[in-house]
């Protein structure tokens, strides 16, 4: 028997949709509340109906309790692993005291993660996340190497950072430059498509958009003909740009809907928690800073955080603020389907006080050339 959260299935995003399988209703429904704000719910109550279902609609995960009809979630496990369609499933095992004993002799452990009930939101989003994450980068091993070495390289500096801002560190521009040589190249020599197409179904936002928004910045940057350290300065200022977003609490940065008054105003805070931290680097190029300082202003003044306009916005962060919002639009999320290129540009350009025009035009007229609008 299946159960739909209809108020939050979208059939055009089956890659985020997740299966919860447990015999426990209140397990369920916990877990649906947990998760809704992240990805389409099915819940199943018996583990058979849920192996049927999977054979049709991949989901995204699967959590599954230790306690589910008709043999229970190890023996599901099993036979979601040892079929045609289950193998590369990432699951999330949901157990309890009266079964920890047989997680340690769990025949599967190097493809599930386990979680002790009751969960919380943080580990549990961030234990879906990492399973469906490395579902993904396994399917990075096809694509051409300079354009994986840039998929790989710059997702290893974005989780080393994120382990720097728990710690308080300074981040290593050295490292932060040499992620980027492979995505420059890649840009370079046009080869670049494969790898913005790579990170479309990862589970990780915020690199996502990093990379993208490098991607794209780098892109215009070298076909205005910026080179060397400038160019350099656009890649790892488009990757660095948003990084205190890693501060900002899930339930607030994956919201779907507007967000309250307060919940704006923490989202906003990422800018200068991005800043706080990159200061640290004594070595980082005063462009990066400003990419990540002035990236949400607005040549109107009406932007954040200072209101800045006119002559006091920066020409890389203008830059920037335009790869930001045209990523920001086309980027997929649980809650809407992304805008097509060319949508994109209209509503950009239908706010002319917000993004710099000309350069709006430089970079329409890029993405014609690489056949992108």
């Amino acid at each position: 028997m299946v159960e739909t959260s209809s108020a939050i299935i979208t059939d055009r995003l089956p890659e985020k949709r997740l299966y919860v399988v447990s015999g426990n209703k209140k397990q369920s429904e916990d877990i649906k509340r947990l998760m809704m704000s992240f990805y389409n719910i099915d819940v199943f109550i018996d583990y058979s109906d849920a192996l049927k279902q999977i054979e049709v609609n991949r989901p995204a995960a699967v959590v599954v309790d230790d306690f589910v009809p008709p043999l229970g979630g190890e023996a599901f496990v099993g036979f979601l692993r040892n079929g045609d369609y289950g193998k590369k499933v990432p699951i999330v095992y949901a157990y309890s005291e009266s079964t920890a004993g047989s997680v340690e002799k769990f025949p599967y452990q190097d493809s599930v993660i386990f979680l002790r009930k009751p969960c919380n939101a943080g580990e549990l989003a961030s234990s879906i996340s990492s399973q469906v994450s490395s579902r993904i980068e396994g399917e990075w091993e096809e694509i051409e190497p300079v354009q994986k070495s840039a998929l790989k390289k710059t997702l290893q500096t974005f989780n080393t950072i994120a382990t720097l801002i728990e710690e308080g560190s300074p981040v290593p521009y050295e490292n932060i430059k040499s992620s980027c040589i492979p995505l420059i190249e890649a840009v370079k020599s046009g080869n670049f498509k494969d790898l913005l197409g790579a990170v479309k179904h990862h589970d990780n936002y915020s690199y996502v958009h990093s990379l993208r928004v490098a991607t794209l910045l780098t892109l215009f940057g070298f076909n205005l003909g910026i080179k060397g350290d400038d160019l350099m300065t656009l890649s790892t200022g488009g990757l660095l740009h948003d990084v205190g977003k890693m501060q900002i609490p899930l339930l607030v940065l994956n919201k779907p809907g507007k967000l309250t008054v307060e919940e704006f105003t923490i989202m906003k805070g990422h800018v200068n928690a991005t800043i706080d931290f990159l200061e640290k680097t004594s070595d980082l190029p005063k462009g990066v800073l400003l990419i990540a300082a002035q990236h949400h202003e607005k040549t109107d003044g009406s932007g954040y955080p200072h209101g800045l306009k006119g002559a006091g916005l920066n020409e890389l962060a203008r830059m920037a603020a335009i790869t930001d919002v045209f990523g920001a639009l086309t980027d997929r999320r649980v809650y809407k389907e992304p805008k097509t290129p060319e949508a994109a540009m209209k509503i950009m350009q239908s706010s002319p006080g917000h993004l710099d025009q000309h350069l709006l035009s430089l970079f329409q007229n890029i993405l014609l050339g690489f056949a992108m609008v």
